[in-house]
């Protein structure tokens, strides 16, 4: 498992958990040892690739494609600091560039799960659509809203389809 920093609710920080799917090398036992990899990576990822070398096994694109990588970031939605709905959170880097005057709503909502862009434009949204439609969001969330991304993130997650 890793945990990537990234800015949570009102700006604390947040260390996210995830499935390791990736590996800049071939693991080997030493990096077992530990049940937490933390990774304090600044500048985030600027954008997702559909062959990524770094995902060397079947399982891990499997878990990728259905984005079982995510699965443990429901422990950050058990304990209060995200949500299962709301804006991905982002590095504090990536808050600063792309969210400029709009930082304020962005860090006013907890950062969630899945968002309108993963519904949307999946893993292929340039940061100008991904602001726009956080923002979107964060200004005409209502119920209705919350169950269709809700169940678009169900079918899209099962179908794996859009999904890098």
């Amino acid at each position: 498992m890793i945990a990537h920093r990234r800015v949570g609710w009102k700006g604390s920080a947040l260390w996210m958990l995830k499935l390791r799917t990736m590996w800049d090398e071939e693991p080997h036992s030493g990096r077992w040892a530990s049940w937490v990899e933390f990774i304090d990576d600044e500048e985030g990822p600027e954008r997702k690739e559909f062959t990524d070398p770094r995902v060397r096994h079947g399982l891990a694109r499997f878990c990728r494609r259905h984005s079982l990588d995510e699965f443990p970031q429901l422990w950050h939605v058990i304990r209060g600091e995200m949500a299962l709905i709301a804006p991905r959170p982002l590095t504090r880097q990536e808050v600063q560039s792309y969210y400029g005057q709009f930082q304020g709503e962005f860090l006013a909502v907890k950062p969630g799960i899945a968002g309108l862009w993963q519904v949307s434009v999946r893993s292929r949204p340039t940061y100008e659509e991904r602001v726009r439609l956080d923002l979107h969001f964060i200004r005409n969330r209502s119920f209705g809203m919350y169950c269709r991304i809700l169940l678009a993130t169900v079918a899209e997650v099962w179908s794996g389809a859009n999904a890098w």
